[in-house]
């Protein structure tokens, strides 16, 4: 008789995260916080001793959807710092990979944010306004990526994600640090962000 596979993930906080099914009382911000802090962007090619990792992403994108949308309380830049959480179980796919694995990736990463959402007293959906704005907000921090660290022309990255307003971009850098602070760091902000709620 054939074994089901194992569908869930054991975290370090001790929890047993069931991918397929997943729920909000299996999710703790350390272990987000853990696994994106180790989580590479651009699969690892840029530049840098250190990798980009997605906490590190969701830090600047949490600072441009501030700065996008200067009125919106803490509780959407929660949204935004959390917008790749799934990202600390399944990876983060560049887009090229996302498009060949289908749908089958999308209905994942959407199960998995609806249950983060929840844990953390988001809506299981994002208003559409907030999402729009959180998405321009990565698009711009995609854009300072790949010109800044992996090796993208100014001219691709207006292509793939469009010309950013450099006012939206004044005094920020990428930072490429070790995994531990950047972990620190996204602990932090979310500290902040939830004590402010």
């Amino acid at each position: 008789m054939a074994t089901q596979p194992r569908a869930w993930q054991r975290m370090l906080s001790g929890r047993r995260l069931d991918l397929l099914d997943p729920t909000p009382m299996d999710i703790e911000i350390e272990d987000i916080a853990h696994g994106l802090a180790f989580v590479a962007r651009w699969n690892g090619q840029t530049h840098g001793d250190y990798a980009y990792s997605v906490a590190e992403h969701s830090l600047l994108v949490e600072t441009l959807f501030a700065r996008i949308a200067p009125a919106t309380g803490p509780k959407w830049r929660l949204a935004a710092l959390l917008h790749d959480a799934p990202e600390y179980v399944i990876g983060d796919m560049i887009s090229p990979v996302k498009a060949a694995v289908g749908p089958d990736y999308g209905h994942l990463d959407a199960r998995l944010t609806a249950a983060i959402h929840i844990r953390f007293g988001l809506p299981a959906q994002l208003p559409v306004a907030i999402k729009k704005q959180i998405k321009r907000a990565d698009r711009i921090s995609a854009w300072m990526e790949a010109t800044r660290i992996a090796g993208f022309s100014e001219a691709e990255a207006n292509r793939f994600f469009g010309r950013p307003n450099p006012v939206l971009m004044e005094g920020l850098d990428i930072l490429l640090r070790p995994p531990v602070e950047t972990r620190k760091a996204y602990t932090e902000r979310y500290l902040a962000l939830i004590s402010a709620l």
